[in-house]
């Protein structure tokens, strides 16, 4: 019986909310074994970015393919990139140990506002990595920016600029609407045939940090278990509703706060 490994490529946050450390949280809490490759290491916390220092990506390249040449990977997260060398590697070493499912978290600005992404890497990123990704998963700001568009404000708008994004070839996008308004988020997967409405209550908490980290990990966790894509994006949705919802649990930081992982738990 193998045991589901799930590989994030991302950031390290050193206050514990978002990167690769919610990534390896939301893994465990899903039952997938995490392992990671370590793009950038970040000085942060729930109040903002203080500094970044971006690893060789000569060293991106040596820890991915540490990963795959002795783990059964089923399925790859990328979050945080920060530079297109890096961009370029991960691009490399994808094409080269084909993992099933790749999610892809286009990661361009932090919760507190904060950019995580040169702006000269965004073509790379668009042109060498949405190719090979199973799923995208921007949030509406990050869908408009992409797009050199304005933030869509309908759901025709957001299928739209779903479509757009689906053509730069990958397999589906999630666009996430947790920066709309309302009463719920609504999430949209879109695929080649469809578009699917996913909604949540929207809970009234300041504490999202590393929300969309955690949720494209669980998506990848659901697909390292072998759950269909829809399946996977259903179940993630609905355990970072509850973690989201779980959050004011904690007392951590005088900002945004982590989301509750282990909301099951404890």
């Amino acid at each position: 019986m193998m045991t589901p490994v799930t590989l994030t490529i991302a950031g390290s946050d050193s206050s514990g909310g978002a990167g690769i450390q919610a990534d390896l949280k939301s893994f465990a809490a899903l039952g997938v074994y995490g392992a990671s490759a370590i793009t950038a290491l970040t000085a942060q916390n729930t109040t903002g970015v203080r500094g970044i220092h971006p690893v060789p990506a000569s060293f991106v390249t040596a820890q991915i393919d540490a990963v795959f040449s002795d783990l059964d990977v089923g399925a790859v997260k990328i979050g945080m990139l920060a530079q297109a060398e890096t961009i370029v590697a991960i691009a490399g070493a994808l094409k080269r140990w084909a993992p099933r499912h790749v999610v892809l978290d286009p990661v361009m600005v932090a919760t507190s506002g904060d950019r995580l992404l040169a702006a000269e890497a965004v073509d790379a990123l668009k042109t060498m990595l949405f190719p090979l990704a199973s799923l995208i998963t921007p949030n509406l700001p990050e869908a408009a920016a992409l797009l050199n568009e304005p933030v869509a404000a309908s759901e025709p708008d957001v299928a739209r600029q779903g479509r757009q994004l689906l053509a730069m070839g990958c397999r589906a996008v999630l666009v996430k609407g947790g920066h709309g308004h309302g009463t719920e988020s609504i999430d949209y997967l879109i695929d080649g045939a469809r578009s699917i409405a996913l909604a949540a209550p929207r809970i009234a908490t300041a504490n999202t940090h590393g929300t969309g980290c955690s949720l494209s990990s669980a998506i990848a966790a659901g697909l390292a278990k072998g759950e269909a894509m829809e399946t996977a994006v259903r179940n993630a949705k609905a355990w970072i509703t509850d973690a989201i919802a779980a959050a004011d649990r904690f007392a951590v930081g005088h900002g945004h706060g982590p989301v509750h992982h282990f909301h099951k738990y404890y």
